[in-house]
């Protein structure tokens, strides 16, 4: 079936009876192709190579879910820390709407692991076995012999190990590379969970990689459409140069009519786009920035001798004649909300202690009056966040004389990454107790580096009702 034209009354990829037709973008060549290249090779190889690099004793990105340990460059957070991370992702939320108002879909051409890996893994490893899309699309067209079958076979056989590399390497984020190395020699069933995460994660890479591909963009990434209210006329895009362009026409045509645009209608900016578009037909949610139209129609210009950028990075502004303002309302919005969300979670991270301390009181009656001591119960849960063993001290702080402490009298260790959870029993003689009161629970370290505090209630009844009933005693 011939491919129809793209239009901007619906998507490329689905065809009037609703199938849809498997896209073979051509290949580009150009600095700005070379320079993705590079920019996704670099990207895979820190993409891939976090779960090697040891820093701090872990490694670079370890999020250690079975233990509630959570390590970042260094840094480790326990479950009770997972609040900052409300202020990391803000921040790199309004990062990405700072970077799209300037420079729109710079992340989805050049950053987003869906593209890196689709662009530069898997459609090489197709380009490399079925040859360049007109050979592709001729391959597709062609009955099934025992050629097609065992190109196809060698093709699906190569996405399905490296999408198992890729998920392989993504469990190691979680459970660390000698975990994973010795679950993978070992039954299935001694790590199932692992093992049904990684059938699941290779199959999902496989057929997202190998059949759903640009739909992925399109269909279920909501940044396309997020786009639209990002940007404005000023945000710098992939655009036609359409005064220039227009009246576009054939070669020959253009060169007996003087009148005639740049543009020499070769389509090729079309072969290329692997979301299926044209771009002469403006901005359109399914461009995701790649520079391929670029790169592509440079060379054709290159080849008829005429300037090259006829599609090119630019600001609808600038397409139209005018002066294109980087500093503008939209971008002083986003880059005040940028700055703000730094400066929260650059705080929010100095707030990380290398321990944790949660005080809560036992559970069932909260305090129990004896005949001598008015006593309340909590719980003490510490835990050391650092990657050596580690002495504390834990004080009581804010109390009233005469308050007997149980628990944690001494100083104690905890292991590397452990935590202790022991009782703590306040005791306040009835002599010399005179109501309710606040305390402080406080924990440093031996040498005194950092501390913890938090403040809890010692409850009991008013010492007017232990007076009362003391007088109807001795009555």
């Amino acid at each position: 079936m011939v491919p129809s034209l793209p239009n901007r009354d619906s998507v490329t990829t689905i065809r009037a009876d609703g199938s849809r037709p498997f896209l073979h973008p051509a290949d580009a060549r150009g600095p700005f192709t070379r320079a993705r290249r590079w920019s996704a090779y670099g990207l895979i190889a820190f993409y891939l190579s976090l779960p090697w690099i040891n820093v701090g004793g872990h490694p670079a990105v370890f999020l250690d879910v079975a233990q509630r340990r959570f390590h970042l460059f260094g840094l480790t957070l326990a479950a009770q820390d997972l609040w900052l991370l409300f202020f990391v992702i803000t921040g790199l939320g309004f990062s990405l709407f700072f970077v799209t108002a300037l420079l729109g879909r710079i992340w989805c051409g050049w950053a987003c692991p869906h593209t890196v890996f689709l662009d530069h893994v898997f459609r090489r490893i197709e380009r490399l076995i079925e040859g360049d899309a007109v050979q592709r699309r001729a391959l597709d067209a062609a009955p099934n012999t025992g050629g097609k079958i065992s190109k196809r076979i060698l093709k699906h056989t190569l996405y399905v190990l490296a999408a198992a590399t890729i998920t392989h390497l993504f469990l190691a984020y979680f459970v660390s590379l000698p975990e994973v190395w010795a679950m993978m020699h070992e039954r299935p069933g001694a790590h199932w969970g692992a093992f049904v995460f990684m059938i699941a994660g290779t199959g999902a890479l496989y057929f997202n990689f190998a059949w759903f591909r640009e739909q992925l963009c399109i269909v279920i990434c909501p940044y396309g459409r997020i786009q639209s209210a990002l940007i404005d006329d000023h945000s710098l895009v992939i655009g036609y140069d359409t005064k220039r362009g227009e009246p576009r026409g054939k070669r020959a045509e253009a060169l007996a009519a003087t009148s005639r645009g740049d543009c020499v209608d070769c389509n090729r900016c079309v072969q290329v786009c692997p979301t299926g578009i044209d771009i002469r037909q403006g901005l359109q949610m399914e461009c995701i920035g790649c520079t391929a139209c670029i790169d592509a129609c440079d060379d054709v210009m290159t080849r008829l001798h005429r300037p090259r950028g006829l599609i090119r990075y630019d600001s609808q502004k600038a397409f139209a004649g005018q002066r294109t303002r980087w500093w503008r309302p939209r971008t002083a919005l986003y880059g005040v909300l940028l700055m703000v969300g730094a400066a929260v979670a650059t705080w929010a991270l100095t707030t990380v202690r290398p321990a944790n301390l949660g005080v809560t009181r036992i559970t069932g009656t909260p305090y129990v009056v004896s005949a001598d001591f008015v006593r309340n119960q909590f719980l003490v849960r510490i835990v050391n966040k650092r990657s050596a063993p580690a002495r504390f001290v834990v004080e009581v702080r804010g109390a009233p004389a005469g308050l007997v402490q149980s628990g944690f009298n001494a100083p104690f260790e905890i292991p590397a990454l452990g935590e202790i959870v022991q009782p703590l029993v306040l005791q306040q003689a009835r002599a010399s107790y005179t109501g309710p009161f606040e305390f402080a629970v406080r924990v440093r370290d031996e040498a005194g580096a950092f501390s913890i505090e938090r403040t809890m209630d010692f409850l009991g009844p008013e010492a007017r009702l232990l007076r009362e009933e003391e007088a109807e005693k001795r009555e």
